[in-house]
């Protein structure tokens, strides 16, 4: 069989398997989150200056009551279960079709499985706290040193383990950092884990990352990374099982225990596509993933007018709410987040192949 056909195989079979894993996974998991009411039990939240969000909670005050959290479940679950119960499967039965389908491997696909787990493990902890009564979850101060502690031990392998100490630029030369990459690692890590907000509107983030870690997938695929593409075919195979069930009205949320474990294995995923790969991954992402970008902007800036200027920019913040706010129902704020997140995502790739060949 071609060479090609077969790594395409490798990729795609574990990646429709997540998808049939999460979609029988989640009755399942829906009917343990609705008998035990996880779901927020006090409606509301705070702006980002501490202020009650007055325009959010006249939008969203009884969709937070309404649905459980914890949705994120899905994505890693059917991912988790997908990967190791392939690589189980080589272990009793060691035929040639099943050993190519084993894509957990020490190079590749090991520090974006920890970013994953960790980072989805310290999620579900805060969603467990928030579905208390009278609960807030763990505070952002929390949260942000379990991303910084995390991101900067990833950050710390990158340099001293992978020898990781440039960034490369397409079309042009590539910009030194030395130690300096942990530091920037963490940035990154804390700046996507802000864009997990976009975690607001039914359907919305499910779309959005699918798109992204499809996009890394195909990089991925072009560098011959065939396990890193297959482990980011399978977190877009979960998602898409979630999006089947988070459609509108949502059947849960992704909450945390999703967008802390996605965007910490996102950052991850970028930097085995850059130098390791001999690609672009981080140049690229703020183009495949500038929905996140203008999400954690729009946040910035409306925090900096309010400060500064007395003033909103936005009716509400992030920008998916101000559309809300304004009066786009939440479909359409989707749809179109859906198509331009496949727009960019397109864009990225193709500067990505183009930088390479």
């Amino acid at each position: 069989m071609d060479y090609a056909l077969t790594d395409l195989i490798r990729v795609l079979v574990p990646a429709t398997a997540s998808f049939a894993i999460g979609i029988a996974l989640t009755p399942l998991l829906t009917h343990y989150l609705y008998k035990f009411h996880a779901w927020k039990k006090r409606a509301g939240k705070l702006a980002l200056d501490g202020l009650p969000a007055t325009e959010f909670n006249t939008l969203h005050s009884v969709h937070e009551t309404r649905a459980p959290r914890m949705g994120g479940i899905v994505v890693w679950g059917s991912a988790l279960i997908t990967m190791f119960g392939i690589a189980l499967v080589a272990v009793f039965i060691p035929r040639a079709e099943i050993l190519q389908l084993d894509f957990l491997s020490r190079n590749q696909t090991w520090i974006p499985l920890a970013a994953l787990l960790i980072g989805s493990i310290a999620g579900l902890i805060d969603d467990l706290l928030t579905i208390r009564p009278d609960a807030e979850g763990l505070s952002i101060r929390y949260r942000l040193i379990i991303v910084v502690i995390l991101s900067g031990f990833l950050g710390w392998w990158f340099y001293d383990k992978l020898d990781v100490v440039a960034l490369n630029i397409p079309f042009g030369y590539p910009i030194y950092l030395g130690a300096l990459i942990i530091p920037f690692f963490i940035l990154m890590s804390l700046a996507l884990y802000a864009s997990g907000v976009i975690d607001g509107i039914d359907g919305l983030s499910g779309g959005v990352f699918a798109s992204i870690f499809a996009s890394y997938t195909i990089i991925a695929f072009a560098q011959q990374q065939i396990d890193l593409a297959a482990f980011s075919a399978v977190i877009v195979g979960g998602l898409l099982a979630f999006i089947w069930f988070n459609i509108p009205p949502a059947r849960f949320y992704m909450s945390d225990t999703g967008t802390m474990g996605l965007t910490l294995a996102l950052g991850t995923i970028a930097f085995m596509t850059d130098t390791l790969g001999g690609g672009y991954g981080i140049a690229v992402l703020p183009i495949i993933g500038a929905l996140l970008v203008i999400t954690v902007a729009s946040n910035i800036i409306q925090v900096i007018s309010k400060k500064f200027f007395g003033r909103k920019v936005f009716r509400v913040a992030p920008l998916h709410h101000h559309f809300e706010a304004i009066g786009w129902p939440g479909y359409k704020v989707v749809m179109r987040y859906w198509v331009l997140s496949v727009v960019f995502a397109f864009a990225g790739v193709i500067i990505a192949l183009a930088a390479i060949a």
